[in-house]
This record gives structure tokens, sequence and C-alpha cells, in this order.
């Protein structure tokens, strides 16, 4: 199949590489000229054959407003554009209706993976309609994981991404009670190996996941954390989780409570943000800041 992609950052970059090595072909676009494939939005869309689809993988918020709007301009009625990046649920419901003036389809994806997603594949969740959905399940399944899992056609336009940001909320309680239970085993006198200790839990335990691999990862990095400011900063998709238990009645006391650590982590120098950095710069790359002098 062949597809356009927008943004070859972090994410898009491996997703290119990885529908590349499934037998796809892919034309990037990136302000980066070092990373596109092609000079513009115009060349990308006139390489592609109709019905074309593009994938956009740039920053929530403006950037993917403008990038629509461009394609808005240069895609014809039958072609798709699929939202892959953190873009509130809200907002895709009015892409697709601006994009609908056109004729052309809209779905939205919440893309799960970060920098590990071209070797493990990418969790996928995505809204919009079934045919179109349909149409592009060949570009999902290279992008998924191995296996049955990894892939929901979660619902209507905007089902993806309320999925991921809820995921995403989930993320942030998880990684908060890694993070205060590292601080107390540190604080302690009795325990003297604490990152031996979490490496004792990815086995048999019932809070073995990923994050905990990567929070021993990150210890083997750099044992105590030292070198890390505690200081965590916060995508948005947090924020957003609140708002909609807000808006919908749902009480949420472990994600809110993980969202306003993260604030309090901006006040001073938290220990336990030291392992939230170290948690997102593990699986995503995210920037850290390090220990003040």
């Amino acid at each position: 199949m062949q597809i356009g992609l927008v943004g070859l950052g972090k994410m898009g970059g491996n997703m290119r590489e990885r529908l590349r090595n499934a037998g796809h072909t892919v034309v990037g676009y990136d302000t980066n000229p070092e990373l596109a494939d092609v000079n513009s939005l115009v060349d990308l869309v006139e390489q592609l054959e109709r019905p074309r689809a593009v994938w956009v993988m740039v920053p929530a918020g403006a950037a993917t407003q403008s990038v629509i709007d461009q394609l808005g301009s240069l895609l014809r009625h039958g072609d798709t554009v699929i939202d892959g990046g953190n873009s509130r649920w809200t907002d895709d419901e009015k892409h697709a209706e601006e994009l609908a003036k056109h004729g052309i389809n809209f779905v939205d994806a919440g893309v799960s993976g970060g920098v590990w997603g071209l070797k493990n594949g990418y969790a996928l969740m995505v809204g919009g309609e079934k045919e179109v959905v349909d149409d592009l399940k060949p570009i999902f399944d290279a992008l998924k994981p191995e296996g049955p899992y990894g892939y929901v056609h979660a619902g209507k336009v905007g089902a993806g991404h309320f999925s991921k940001m809820v995921h995403n909320g989930i993320e942030y309680a998880m990684m908060q009670a890694y993070a205060e239970g590292w601080e107390l085993l540190e604080k302690v006198d009795s325990v003297d190996n604490v990152r031996e200790v979490f490496r004792s839990w990815q086995e048999g335990t019932v809070i073995r996941s990923w994050l905990l691999d990567l929070a021993v990862n990150a210890l083997d990095e750099d044992h105590h954390l030292d070198n890390l400011r505690g200081y965590a900063q916060d995508s948005g998709e947090g924020r957003w989780t609140v708002e909609a238990a807000i808006d919908n009645a749902v009480p949420l006391p472990a994600i809110t409570a993980s969202l306003f650590a993260r604030f309090a982590s901006r006040q001073d120098d938290s220990p336990q943000m030291k392992m939230i950095a170290a948690l997102r710069n593990q699986f995503g790359g995210h920037a850290v800041e390090a220990a003040k002098k």
C-alpha cells in the first residue's frame, strides 16, 4: 500500500521505517529537509496515487491544524487524512467536519510505543467510519505489534484519541506509584540496594510491567538518579483526562493526584519526579533536565 507521512521526528521517522520494512511505499515530508523524501506537501500529494492516504505525525494544536488546513486544499474527494499525533479528541471532530466539506475522509489514531515502536510495534487506537478504517487496515497491521493484540477500532471519530488520552492518564498514575515506592525505599536505612529490589519485582510479582522494566533500565544507567533534576513535564493528556472525568462525573483520584504531583515537581527538586523523568525518557525519549550542581 502507498501512504504519505507528514512529520518524521522520533516516532514518525521510525514509523516510516517500519512501514517500509513491511513492504509499503511511504512518501515522507518534514520541515527538516535532511529527513524528508520530498520538498513540500504539494510534492508529497503529487507523488501519491488516488485515493490517497496521508498520515500526520506533528505536534497537537496549531501545527496539526496547519497541516490539515493545507491538506484540505490539496487532497480530493475520496482521499483520507489520518491524525496520529496526540490531538485532543474534540479537535478530531472539528477536523473531520472541515475535511468532509471537501469530500475528504478523516481518521484519528492514538499511537503508543515511543522510541521502542520500530522494534516492538505500536499500539493503535483508531476512530473513524468502518469502511474508511478497513481500507487502511494493511497500514495498521504493519505498524502494530505481532500477534492478535495491539490494534483496536475504538469507535467513531475522536474515539482513538480519547482512548489514547485515557491510556496516558493511567500511565501517569502507574509511574507515580513506582516513583513513590522508589523514594520510600531510598529513604530508609535498612534497604541498601533499591535498584536490585526493583529488579527482583520483574518476575513473579503482581506489579511487574514494561514500566517496571524501564525503571530498572534507568537505575542501571544512574543508580540513584543523581544526575537528574526532579522535574517532570506533562504533555497535556493527563489534564484532558481529568477534565473529561469532571465533565462525565467520573472519580479519578489516582490519575488526578499524579497530575498534581507533576505540578509540584516544578516548585522544588522532587526525588519522585526523578523517577518519573527517567521513565518518560526511557519509553518516549522525552527530554530530561540535569541535576543542579
